[in-house]
């Protein structure tokens, strides 16, 4: 028997609505407003923010202090304890992260420019520690790697944290990203230094058996991965995976998903161009066995901070969503991805604050904390509502 004919008049009508329906719920979503509550200010140049079980947050000073902060946004004196820190240009304390366990171990790790112990070298630096009861002082503090070599420089020490996972768990490692030191950008397509790389090392200071360069002779087995110029975002995405985003030189900012032993190109191929104009290198945007970033911006926006929204606490259409700050810009950009990890459309928020946004984290509250960069930065909880 023949099928009956179908009415496609219908159906196309019914396809126009739908599609002007689901354009009207996509442009709201995309359109509602937001507002920056601030929740502490007066702090000095903060770079990376951490959460406490109890509601409070931790955050670095780049000069070299250790903060608490109330939920009232009460500044707490500076936490004792930390090591030397050799602040000065992009150097100081920098990032900090809370345990995956930290309820029953009270255990943190940070980041921070250390000093030679001779000359006036210096490097990126991991430590752990334990935060006291009364969250006062560190205690049992351990720099569990360092950054090799040393080097004379006050620039592009990279320096996020991001703890491992295998199956949804914490699997014991640390991902740390680590800068060219801007002197040293040929260094980055080398295994036989730290400069320019992503290492992966284990909580213990161990180095993972699994490391793509583990073994390998004239590498260093911390490596994952390398190509890299001043990576200062990096989380994990929603596939488990590392994301990172870096400093291109003037265009050129990268968002890449680092892959174990992979080659991410700089200094040999950029989208960038030298301050004040030339190419660098041969100017070549693409090699051989280099890879490509999932995307790019030119002109730079100065990426800091990177956080995958998880919650819908600003509503289902922007779960999944990347937030990247940007420091030259002085935004927070709401990033929409395609399956593949593309960027589809990118959504400037909080622009009306006019700071450099230095660090961007979803807390356990679901909400996005962002802190903003200058001397007097603030630690400011995205809200919704005008």
């Amino acid at each position: 028997m023949p099928l009956a004919p179908v009415n496609r008049s219908k159906f196309a009508i019914f396809a126009v609505v739908a599609a002007a329906v689901a354009t009207l719920h996509a442009g709201a979503a995309q359109a509602q407003p937001v507002r920056a509550e601030t929740v502490a200010s007066g702090l000095q140049n903060p770079w990376g923010v951490a959460f406490l079980p109890d509601g409070r947050f931790l955050v670095t000073e780049r000069p070299g202090r250790l903060r608490v902060i109330a939920p009232d946004g009460k500044v707490s004196p500076p936490v004792t304890g930390l090591p030397e820190v050799a602040a000065g240009g992009q150097g100081g304390l920098l990032d900090v992260i809370t345990d995956a366990d930290f309820a029953r171990n009270r255990t943190i790790y940070f980041c921070f420019s250390e000093p030679a112990a001779v000359g006036n070298g210096n490097s990126t630096a991991l430590a752990r520690a334990e935060l006291s009861p009364d969250a006062t002082r560190l205690d049992a503090v351990r720099v569990i790697f360092s950054q090799k070599p040393k080097v004379a420089s006050s620039s592009h020490f990279g320096c996020r944290i991001v703890e491992g996972q295998r199956d949804g768990k914490p699997d014991g490692t640390l991902f740390l990203t680590l800068g060219d030191r801007y002197s040293r950008m040929a260094d980055a397509q080398t295994l036989d230094n730290h400069l320019g790389k992503v290492v992966r090392v284990g909580k213990d200071a161990s180095v993972p058996a699994d490391n793509p360069h583990v073994g390998k002779a004239g590498a260093l087995p911390e490596i994952w991965s390398h190509g890299h110029r001043n990576l200062q975002g990096a989380t994990l995405g929603p596939d488990g995976a590392l994301w990172t985003h870096e400093h291109g030189p003037q265009g050129g900012d990268e968002i890449n998903r680092p892959q174990p032993g992979r080659n991410y190109g700089w200094p040999v191929i950029t989208y960038g161009e030298n301050y004040g104009g030339g190419k660098i290198g041969a100017g070549i945007t693409a090699q051989a066995g280099l890879e490509q970033p999932l995307h790019y911006w030119v002109p730079s926006i100065a990426p800091s901070g990177m956080a995958f929204l998880t919650s819908e606490r600003y509503g289902p259409a922007w779960k999944g969503n990347l937030f990247v700050g940007s420091l030259k810009f002085q935004y927070l950009n709401r990033i929409e991805l395609a399956a593949d990890g593309k960027v589809l459309r990118e959504h400037k928020l909080l622009a009306e604050l006019g700071q450099r946004v230095r660090d961007v984290r979803q807390g356990p509250d679901g909400w996005l904390y962002v802190l903003t960069d200058s001397s007097n930065g603030r630690l400011v909880r995205v809200a919704l509502g005008h």
